[in-house]
């Protein structure tokens, strides 16, 4: 496949509404002080708000994936990016806990509509399979660029505007993107018999019954806890535990004059890290065992967090930390989804996916959750970090057992 072929419509419509969900979903974070500070609320009511996202957004990617296998993918991605809009325009008019925490719910369903589960699946029927890998890390990279900038514009319409109309001007975003929708059309990937008389209940029956495909499932457990936990609380941690530090140093003559600043700094240098980190991870899941690059990333951020967390924090670390980990942050997402398609086929890899992605949102609910609730009981959040290690080594050994082989189909 040539150069030219690699970047195709598809790809790179997939790349532009991915960057644009990541971007605004990656910001949330930044606002965690300013909602709280405006209706003094605990910091647990409006990680609620965020773990909700995060959990809907889960069980919204199934249902949205399976939707758009049955009635088309721009159809699906033209109704999650109506939740999406929805759920920030009445964000923005809410002003009690319960209410945005319901809200967020309406978020979550639009960037599982917009999201990975139904963008990576129909790139990756677009793609052939000796690229697969490598457009499904594209895509992925290009969440990370969003979150590059999603968090600094953030902070700046915040300087310009109160943080009602960033959710307004957020709302138009999504909505404005689909524009360049009708070049997403994914051409139909070659299928023998067998797979096109294959149902999806059948394929359903067929993964619960395989053991490979639970531990795929409970690893991807502590990917959604770590970046979940540190996408919505690292900004916050960032402000409080720098605050004395900052003043008269080295990154302040470089115009990180302000801890909010360094936190939403520091979300964009995980974002820029991972671009490189995710098409690394693409290029080697073209190569070597998919599930043994998900092994070692899970090993080696489970090291990072660990050192990260016994070491001083300063500026300098948090920037060092940001990216170490951003190299290691969404490099597991190519390679499950890869994963997925390689044992159980292309067909119904976005519900597939959805599935195992569930197990993602879960872990990045409790992540948010924990960090507010542990927060407000303990004043830090050393003990949420300790429990994101421990997942992470765990995720790391339960994918060894894991069969790469294609799940034969029924004759």
């Amino acid at each position: 496949m040539t150069r030219a072929s690699l970047f195709t419509p598809v790809l790179i419509v997939g790349c532009l509404i991915i960057l644009v969900n990541f971007s605004i979903r990656a910001s949330f974070g930044v606002f965690q002080i300013p909602i709280a500070e405006e209706f003094n609320w605990p910091r647990a009511e409006f990680s609620l708000a965020i773990a909700l996202q995060n959990l809907a957004w889960g069980i919204g990617q199934p249902i949205f994936a399976a939707f758009a296998e049955k009635m088309g993918d721009r159809i699906a991605i033209i109704l999650g990016a109506i939740f999406y809009a929805a759920g920030l325009v009445l964000s923005s008019v809410a002003v009690t806990p319960e209410a945005h925490q319901m809200l967020e719910v309406l978020v979550g369903f639009g960037v599982a509509g917009t999201g990975f589960g139904v963008i990576l699946a129909v790139v990756g029927r677009a793609a052939s399979a000796e690229h697969r890998s490598m457009s499904l890390a594209i895509a992925t990279a290009a969440g990370s660029a969003g979150q590059v900038f999603g968090a600094p514009v953030a902070e700046w319409l915040l300087t310009a505007m109160p943080w009602q109309d960033v959710f307004l001007v957020y709302a138009a975003a999504i909505i404005g993107v689909l524009i360049f929708l009708p070049f997403m059309r994914s051409p139909t990937p070659p299928a023998t018999k067998a797979e096109l008389e294959e149902t999806l209940g059948g394929i359903l029956r067929k993964a619960a019954r395989d053991p490979s495909f639970s531990l795929i499932f409970l690893g991807f457990f502590s990917c959604g806890y770590q970046l979940a936990f540190i996408t919505a609380h690292f900004p916050a941690f960032v402000t409080e535990m720098c605050g004395p530090i900052l003043a008269g140093g080295v990154l302040h003559n470089i115009g990180i004059t302000t801890t909010s600043a360094l936190g939403a700094i520091a979300i964009s240098v995980i974002g820029l890290a991972n671009i490189v980190g995710t098409l690394f991870a693409g290029w080697l899941g073209n190569r070597y065992t998919k599930k043994y690059l998900l092994a070692g990333i899970y090993t080696l951020r489970t090291i990072v967090a660990a050192v990260f967390i016994l070491t001083p924090i300063t500026p300098a670390t948090v920037l060092l930390f940001s990216v170490l980990m951003g190299a290691l942050w969404l490099a597991t997402v190519p390679l499950t989804s890869g994963l997925v398609a390689h044992i159980w086929g292309l067909r119904y890899m976005g519900t597939l996916y959805g599935i195992v992605f569930l197990s993602h949102q879960i872990g990045g609910f409790l992540g948010v959750w924990l960090g507010g609730r542990m927060y407000d009981i303990y004043g830090d959040y050393t003990l949420v970090w300790w429990i994101g290690v421990g997942v992470g080594a765990f995720s790391a050994i339960v994918h060894l057992p894991v069969r790469e082989n294609r799940t034969p189909l029924p004759a």
